[in-house]
């Protein structure tokens, strides 16, 4: 099994020599479609599980990672090895020319005379020890004059252009196979007196009827055990009656259909690329590989790129895919959002797929979040509809929607739906009539006093209710009849399921109704700002992804995001340019979001903001000035003058000058020109503040 859980496929054989085709006849039929995508063998799931796993910062990924110096060793040029090499060949050349003509006299000789007997004097044996110690003289001359012209370093340097060091220590042992910390025989479930559920685990393990996923999610059953010890009988139960199957997902489902990126369930990363080996990164950071966790997630992540730089490909696919392993696992809850079409993966890797406007869709959205709170529904539906709109007040949007949502609840123990909602708000007299009539009958006095409230307010200056109905009538059409009842005929989707370990994707009808697009995406991320704050559970990690996150964003969304750090959420927002969030935003989300990420095609304009953001550095910087020798002597002016004859150059010296100086760390220019198509400049914070400077990464290839 590799080590993101899939497993290898069989590759296609070549033709056998002297194959003789088939006449032409009707094609045969086709194979059917594998149900995992082509991947290299890797490690089986007891090497993986034993694989050492280290960190040395935010974004690494611990599989297998060897910790590298922070600082770069001191390093002699290139040059200088080489003349030092050949001073030292010559000198010791010399020196062996002076023993070997008796210019030193015969001292080195004297151990060859003294273990010799004169009895070999002129016979073979004393020429074959004569030789011998010629040899070993020789030896000891290369040894010593090689380690002082530094030849094995200078045989490095041209065997390989950069030699990488890398720091041994730091990096942890190997747990030995069936020792007490062997992951594979689970000891944490021995430790407890489980013995026998141990055995049956690590036998799972072994025989390779378990799987990265079932690991992980068994693992997070055993931690609930730990938290509340009345489980452990049910727990017990389980594993003896379906083994690796125990504890699964609600969807039995115990692995995704397809992966696209490789995943380290152990340590819940998905990898997304690898440092570029370049002078623009830190020398610590240069070479390793590059990972995404609920870490850095909880910072929430904001990426800008041009179409086509491989946004949804390398980076929103990859970090959905983990995000719904880890959910089969018990430990995330996820919702991707994106336009219909966008390849995030077949529909069985969802356990609700939401096609809005798609009469074929099972699904149906909650337009109010599942709430029954009419304030709270009103502030929700408020910044979806208005909050993009500029000189309207949100709040006083919010509060005339109030002034409906609450009667209708009132009166008919339901909000409205969207044509009920824009009669409402059109002042059609049959809808308001029977509201009316309806509160009349139940005796609702203080929601009367609401309903005037609002008739009041229709032909008020600045009334926020022309502009609610015009957006609301954008929800109302033919294509949407039928979404977002309220009657409970659908099956609607709720944020509020947030607690649980869901597998969520939302198509929205981008093509051909962009505007309610934008009014639901705006929806969308304002309740899951709420829901992910209002949980009571938050052990699960809640993400909401945004394929296309175009003028979604308001101010109150803005500041949201800075409270899902502690209420163990994040989001992802992709953008193909910092200009489709109003101007006002611009900075604000940046500061909102800890990991910054910029794909390779942005704007200077673009640049610009990221270098802000990422703001300056102290570097050293050398000046090297060439000054012209004048010699006074005849003679020194003669040499001068015959080299400047020979090399065509004045004899000159170089004057160094070092200085510390401030500078951005990545410039708009650089942003917008330097980055090679592929990469990517990205900054990481993780949840407790740890920070990565941005790095120059090469992304991973995903299918």
């Amino acid at each position: 099994m590799d080590t993101d859980g899939t497993y290898g496929t069989d590759e296609k054989r070549p033709p056998r020599a002297g194959h003789v085709p088939r006449p032409a006849g009707p094609p045969p039929a086709l194979p059917p479609k594998p149900a995992h995508a082509p991947a290299d063998p890797g490690p089986s799931l007891t090497d993986w599980l034993r694989t050492p796993r280290s960190s040395d910062g935010p974004g690494v990924w611990t599989y297998g990672h060897v910790p590298r110096a922070a600082e770069e060793p001191e390093r002699t040029p290139t040059r200088q090895l080489i003349s030092g090499a050949l001073i030292a060949l010559l000198a010791g050349l010399l020196l062996w020319s002076l023993l070997w003509n008796g210019y030193l006299g015969g001292f080195w000789l004297w151990p060859l005379y003294m273990f010799t007997p004169d009895s070999w004097a002129g016979k073979l044996p004393s020429v074959v020890a004569s030789y011998i110690w010629y040899g070993l003289v020789i030896a000891i001359l290369t040894i010593g004059f090689g380690r002082l012209g530094r030849w094995p370093e200078l045989a490095r340097r041209m065997l390989r252009s950069r030699a990488v060091q890398a720091v041994q220590a730091a990096v942890p042992a190997r747990p030995e196979e069936g020792g007490p910390d062997d992951p594979v025989g689970w000891p944490q479930v021995r430790g407890a007196g489980l013995g026998e559920i141990a055995d049956r685990l690590g036998a799972e393990a072994g025989s390779g009827r378990m799987n990265d996923v079932d690991y992980a999610r068994i693992r997070r059953a055993w931690e609930s055990v730990r938290a509340e010890p009345a489980r452990a009988a049910a727990f017990a139960d389980a594993v003896r009656d379906k083994g690796a199957g125990a504890c699964v997902h609600p969807s039995g489902a115990r692995d995704l259909p397809v992966r696209a990126a490789r995943h380290d369930l152990l340590a819940r990363q998905v990898l997304l690329g690898t440092v570029d080996d370049s002078e623009r990164n830190p020398y610590g950071r240069r070479g390793t590989r590059l990972a995404l966790d609920p870490a850095v997630l909880g910072t929430s992540l904001l990426a800008v790129g041009p179409s086509g730089a491989g946004k949804t490909r390398q980076l929103v696919r990859p970090v959905v895919e983990s995000l719904a392993l880890q959910a089969l696992a018990g430990q995330a809850a996820v919702i991707a959002v994106a336009s219909a079409g966008t390849q995030l993966g077949p529909d069985t890797a969802y356990d609700v797929v939401v096609r809005v406007g798609d009469p074929d869709s099972v699904y149906d959205l909650d337009l109010y979040g599942g709430t029954t709170d009419a304030d709270e529904a009103a502030t929700l539906l408020a910044e979806a509809f208005v909050g993009d709109v500029p000189g309207l007040e949100v709040r006083r949007a919010a509060t005339a929607l109030a002034q409906l949502l609450g009667p209708f609840r009132a009166a008919y123990g339901r909000f409205p739906a969207v044509p009920e909602l824009r009669e409402l708000l059109d002042r059609v007299p049959e809808a308001l009539g029977a509201l009316r009539t309806a509160l009349e009958a139940a005796g609702h006095q203080v929601m009367l006093r609401e309903l005037d409230a609002r008739e009041r307010q229709y032909a008020a200056q600045g009334d926020p209710g022309p502009a609610l109905a015009d957006r609301v009538a954008l929800l109302d059409r033919p294509a949407f009849a039928g979404f977002f009842d309220t009657t409970g005929q659908g099956r609607p989707f709720s944020l509020r399921a947030l607690e649980h370990p869901l597998r969520v994707r939302i198509d929205l009808p981008e093509r051909g109704h962009a505007d309610a697009s934008r009014i639901l995406a705006r929806l969308l991320l304002a309740q899951f700002n709420a829901s992910a704050a209002a949980r009571a559970d938050r052990s699960l990690f809640a993400f909401l992804a945004f394929d296309d996150a175009s003028h979604t964003l308001t101010p109150q969304t803005v500041r949201g995001l800075q409270r899902l750090r502690s209420a163990n959420a994040g989001v992802l927002l992709t953008l193909r340019t910092l200009d489709d969030v109003p101007e006002a935003l611009r900075t604000p989300l940046l500061g909102a979001v800890g990991c910054r990420m910029a794909f390779s095609g942005v704007t200077t304009w673009d640049g610009k903001r990221f270098a802000e953001a990422w703001g300056t550095e102290w570097v050293e910087t050398r000046d090297v000035t060439h000054r012209t020798v004048f010699a006074d002597q005849p003679l020194t002016r003669a040499i001068h003058a015959f080299r400047k004859l020979v090399t065509g150059k004045a004899v000159t010296t170089d004057a160094v000058t070092v200085r510390q100086v401030e500078r951005e760390r990545w410039s708009a220019s650089e942003l917008a020109h330097a980055v090679p198509p592929g990469y990517a400049v990205l900054s990481l914070t993780s949840v407790r503040g740890e920070r990565a400077a941005p790095l120059l990464v090469r992304l991973a290839a995903t299918g």
